[in-house]
């Protein structure tokens, strides 16, 4: 894995076992750990528990993780640089098992959240709070060269990302511990704060980041937990309709967020009549089309048989369906903003009605979590914002690998709790632990 100079921490950790002597503590105590095996294949497997590599360093013990829409293109293996053997995994909470020396602001048993970047605090991007694109935290080669400049490393997101060991497991390594680690209160359950690691960050960055504003007709591609909350947050944000978008396997999602929020309006572009669009639909319930449109799905999904065939020939990473759809859709000179994961190149894209209408494209980036993760637990806490609307299901560790096929099957499984060894027991008006099996 080629790295850059300048890193500020040690990378290519994604596994203790790896090298036991150097990354695995020196009791010997093993964990249950999620690793990928290779494409649509993930396994739960006994490993090492990491120690303290570096001053900064603090050990978890994760009381929660979950799964995410993005966890599937690492499954699918559209993200390059995976090693059979990688713990996988980027949102997670826990308590703090041991620090570094380093580590002045936390203590052992303190309750955090940790962001799924890993920032160091220090440079550039992150002394402006924009943690996701940290310059000293992911030296990889590849992502330099084909983004023209560093982002910042991720938990559980392949050596592309870093090589950085994920929270899929029952104890995790948080490098710049004392930067990317927010204590929860009290009063914010793990079932809560957990989605501080990004769920919410994410889709509220979405939102502020496209620019949703008073009055406002919001169209958002996605009824996943991302899409879900930023529907939620559109309408924190004053917009007046909000416009769900799925279909196919996923249409079961739209009926799940419309019953949580009646407000919701929704899409099922499965159910149009030949000859109608999305876009064609768009324009029929509201005159010349949303405001802003919000990309909360992916590029990896084609629809049609010519972007299928590109993908599976290489000639193209992504699919440019959506963001065709978005642009087309919203009115002259609206808002389109990307969240979903896109991670190299594409085709058919239609330039034409970017520069004709002007349409404002944004990529949303990876989610400056630091930015925001404060404010949007004050909104947990005074009963703003509430998870409990996306969460569906809590499963054991234990049943990792299957949940995995069912939440890539889109087996009615919106947000899921993770619990570990570590876990309490649920917090009031959450699910109860069930089997997947």
């Amino acid at each position: 894995m080629g790295h850059l100079d300048g890193a500020a921490t040690e990378q290519d950790v994604s596994n203790p076992a790896r090298d036991r002597e150097k990354y695995a503590d020196p009791s010997g105590e093993k964990m249950k750990a999620l690793v990928w095996n290779g494409k649509n294949d993930v396994q739960l497997v006994e490993t090492f528990k990491p120690k303290v590599l570096e001053d900064r360093d603090v050990i978890l013990k994760v009381t929660g993780s979950t799964i995410c829409g993005s966890d599937l293109h690492l499954y699918h293996g559209t993200i390059v640089e995976l090693q059979k053997g990688d713990i996988l995994g980027h949102e997670f909470c826990g308590k703090v098992d041991s620090v570094g020396p380093g580590i002045k602001n936390l203590k052992p048993g303190d309750r955090v959240v940790a962001s799924f970047q890993i920032a160091c605090g220090e440079c550039m991007y992150c002394q402006k709070k924009l943690s996701s694109q940290c310059e000293r935290t992911n030296t990889n080669k590849i992502a330099n060269t084909m983004y023209g400049g560093r982002t910042a490393g991720m938990f559980g997101y392949s050596h592309f990302c870093g090589g950085f060991a994920g929270g899929q497991a029952e104890y995790a390594r948080v490098p710049y511990g004392d930067v990317n680690l927010l204590k929860l209160p009290d009063d914010v359950p793990d079932e809560q704060g957990l989605y501080l690691s990004d769920v919410l960050g994410t889709s509220w960055n979405c939102v502020v980041d496209t620019g949703v504003k008073e009055g406002d007709v919001v169209a958002i591609w996605g009824a996943g937990p991302i899409g879900q909350m930023a529907a939620e947050m559109s309408f924190l944000n004053g917009a007046k309709r909000v416009i769900v978008i799925d279909g196919g396997p996923a249409a079961w999602r739209l009926d799940f967020v419309k019953s949580k929020n009646s407000k919701i309006e929704t899409l099922n572009y499965t159910d149009l009549p030949r000859g109608t669009t999305v876009t064609s639909k768009l324009k029929e319930m509201e005159h010349n089309g949303p405001d802003v449109a919000l990309e909360c799905a992916a590029g990896e999904y084609a629809k049609s048989w010519a972007h299928q065939l590109e993908m599976m020939a290489g000639l193209e990473t992504d699919t440019s369906e959506i963001v065709n759809e978005m642009m087309t859709s919203v009115k002259n000179f609206g808002r389109c903003g990307i969240t979903g994961v896109y991670v190299g190149f594409t085709n058919h894209f239609n330039i034409g009605t970017l520069m004709e209408r002007g349409i404002r494209l944004i990529g949303n980036g990876q989610a400056p979590i630091h930015m925001y993760w404060e404010d949007l637990l004050k909104k947990l806490q005074d009963g703003t914002l509430d998870t409990k609307v996306m969460l569906t299901h809590r499963v054991s560790i234990d049943e990792m690998d299957t949940l995995y096929k069912k939440f890539d099957a889109r087996d009615h499984i919106q947000k899921v709790f993770v619990q570990t060894k570590f876990s309490g027991p649920p917090a009031p008006g959450t699910p109860e632990l069930t089997t997947l099996k």
